[in-house]
């Protein structure tokens, strides 16, 4: 009996041997490696429904103002092709301390601060802003999303052009026109305003926080091959980045240009971050 004890004491006080500790952190390890993966996917996918719920709401905010405003998207500053159309929003709405819909999860701090110095370092997970100054608030303005510039309407009579040089004319003149449902009006971009031309190409580094042209200023990787936007039938959905050139940006963008498949793209021809993504 006494013996028994013993016995049972011995089992009890045994630990793990230094081999079995490693199986188990070897085992752990590998399930790490398999759910970590799947759990980023899980977190990115929730970023992109909350992303899509600003799109939604951006989408209610231009409706009702569109339906006062005889179906015409905000004022610009006179004398340019649509430049500062913030200027002209509801102070509520243009705050982005106060309307936290300018944010996507994905992209919220802004690459300055309100006294105009820029931080460190910024990417395309950055925000544009803050911007001080004329009508633009007490805390400025700062965000995820842009507007596409072809859907204002310049100030002047006299501006012929957009910014780019597509004429005036080839805008869209007011929300729901027909054949519009493929016309995005507010979308994730690294400025608050912006004029994609066909011939635009794709940043040649994927993290780029500023491109040279407008169309480099919304093709941005936020969402794994995808950003979110609302069009000018008010419905909202995520976008391919290769998709943005077959978009109907203004009534006479050439839909089936260089950078589509119809135009004749190859997978070579795009930078090589961009490569892996479905063609359009």
């Amino acid at each position: 009996m006494k013996n028994g004890r013993c016995q049972r004491r011995g089992l009890r006080a045994r630990g793990f041997t230094l081999i079995e500790l490693l199986v188990v952190i070897a085992i752990i390890a590998l399930l790490m490696s398999i759910l970590m993966p799947a759990l980023r996917k899980v977190k990115e996918q929730g970023k992109m429904i909350k992303c899509l719920g600003n799109q939604k709401q951006w989408n209610l905010e231009a409706a009702m103002f569109t339906e006062s405003n005889n179906g015409r998207f905000w004022d610009s500053e006179p004398g340019t092709p649509g430049y500062w159309f913030v200027r002209y929003m509801d102070a509520k709405l243009k705050d982005w301390r106060l309307n936290g819909t300018w944010m996507c999860p994905s992209g919220q701090t802004p690459v300055q601060t309100a006294t105009g110095q820029m931080i460190p370092s910024f990417n395309i997970y950055n925000a544009w802003g803050i911007f001080t100054g004329d009508r633009l608030g007490p805390n400025g303005v700062s965000g995820s999303y842009g507007i596409n510039g072809y859907c204002l309407i310049p100030a002047s009579a006299s501006t012929a052009n957009y910014e780019g040089g597509v004429p005036v004319k080839y805008g869209w003149k007011t929300a729901g026109e027909p054949g519009c449902s493929n016309t995005p009006w507010w979308i994730e971009a690294l400025r608050f305003d912006l004029w994609p031309l066909e011939t635009n190409a794709a940043a040649d580094n994927e993290f780029a926080a500023w491109s040279s042209n407008n169309m480099g200023r919304c093709c941005i990787n936020r969402h794994q091959g995808f950003l979110t936007a609302a069009f000018m039938d008010w419905s909202a959905r995520k976008v391919g980045l290769k998709e943005l050139w077959t978009l109907k940006w203004h009534k006479n963008f050439n839909t089936s240009g260089p950078w589509t498949k119809a135009g004749g793209a190859r997978e070579e021809d795009w930078p090589d971050w961009l490569r892996p993504f479905k063609e359009y």
